[in-house]
This record gives structure tokens, C-alpha cells and sequence, in this order.
């Protein structure tokens, strides 16, 4: 199998596929059968040796997860370079110009090539943690996770659907709630 492998099931990580489907010429599997495909692959991958360490990610051990993703996910400084890259630093975000062109004319002036920053409250902050740290089995710091009722409702129905477990102070999604990440960050989420 190699040491790492990525498993997409989301359609919308090629635009092609999302062509075809409007064009009548792909048939894009329904939620329940995704949903069977990804619990399916993730048990496949774990009973031969594979960590499932994110929700689209698998490493056969710790030294062979992605060190790149999990900047993003802990909320580590990173510089991108390039036309459309992004940066993050001390809760700024920036990103360059998509355009090649405005990107040149900017480095070629001397300016640097950026479009756009953005400060990140602590709001902000928080729910991009929730966010990422469903997505992986580090999970997210009990924290960040709003303390309105309805916050904590869904957290204990969450719970008891058995989507994540509290482990350390953490909220950690288990395999199921992994199939439903995004969906459980907004439920937990103000």
C-alpha cells in the first residue's frame, strides 16, 4: 500500500467530476453510499496497519503523516508563495493574487504580490479551530467549543450518537463522526 494514502470522496475535489454530473454524464454516488465507501476504506486502511489521522488521510505510523496539513490544523505560521497562495502569521491571514500577471507586475515594482489580509478574532480563531480539529484525530481543545446551550445540547447528542468522545480536555472525532465533520463543526458551533 506505500506509507500514506489519501481517500477524497467529495466530488467537489475535482470540478470535472462535477461537470460530468451536470451534464448527465457521471453519476455521483448518494450520501448513504459515500458515507459506506468512506467507513468502509477508513476500516480497510486501519486493519492493515493504516493511523486514519484525518478525516481524507491515512499513514502506516506517526512519522508518515503529512507534517504540511498539520500546520493548518494546529494553527502554525506558514508562508505561501505563488499566484493564489496563502500565509498565515500571529492571526493574520494573507493571500497573493490569483492573477499571474498582477503577481509579476507586483514583484517586478518591488510591492509585495498580496491581494488581501484579514485579522482573525478570537471568535474567528476559535471556530477555525473546531473546524480543523474535527477533521482529525487530534481533534479540538474543549476551549474553543462554544458554552451556549445549544452548543453544549449538540455536544452531548453528539455524544451519545457516538460521533466523538472526550478524551484529555479534547473533543475527538471517532470514524463516524469523521464521515460528518463539517456538518458536527457547525452543530457545535455559534
Amino acid at each position: 500500500y506505500g506509507d500514506h494514502r489519501d481517500r477524497h470522496s467529495s466530488p467537489t475535489r475535482r470540478s470535472s467530476d462535477l461537470r460530468l454530473a451536470k451534464e448527465g454524464r457521471l453519476t455521483l454516488p448518494d450520501e448513504e453510499t459515500s458515507r459506506a465507501l468512506f467507513l468502509t476504506c477508513s476500516e480497510h486502511l486501519e486493519e492493515h496497519g493504516y493511523v486514519h489521522y484525518e478525516v481524507s488521510n491515512f499513514a502506516f505510523g506517526e512519522e508518515f503523516m503529512s507534517r504540511h496539513n498539520q500546520k493548518y490544523w494546529r494553527g502554525a505560521p506558514y508562508l505561501g508563495l505563488g499566484p493564489s497562495a496563502h500565509s498565515f502569521r500571529d492571526g493574520g491571514r494573507w493571500w497573493n493574487y490569483r492573477s499571474i500577471r498582477k503577481y509579476i507586475d507586483c514583484l517586478a515594482s518591488g510591492r509585495p504580490p498580496v491581494e488581501e489580509r484579514e485579522e482573525l478574532t478570537l471568535e474567528q480563531k476559535n471556530l477555525e479551530a473546531v473546524f480543523l480539529g474535527l477533521r482529525n484525530s487530534a481533534g479540538v481543545d474543549l476551549s474553543c467549543l462554544s458554552t451556549s446551550p445549544r452548543a453544549v445540547c449538540e455536544l452531548t447528542r453528539a455524544i451519545e450518537q457516538q460521533l466523538v468522545i472526550i478524551r484529555d480536555g479534547r473533543i475527538v472525532p471517532t470514524r463516524e463522526g469523521l464521515v460528518t465533520a463539517d456538518r458536527l463543526a457547525e452543530l457545535l458551533s455559534d
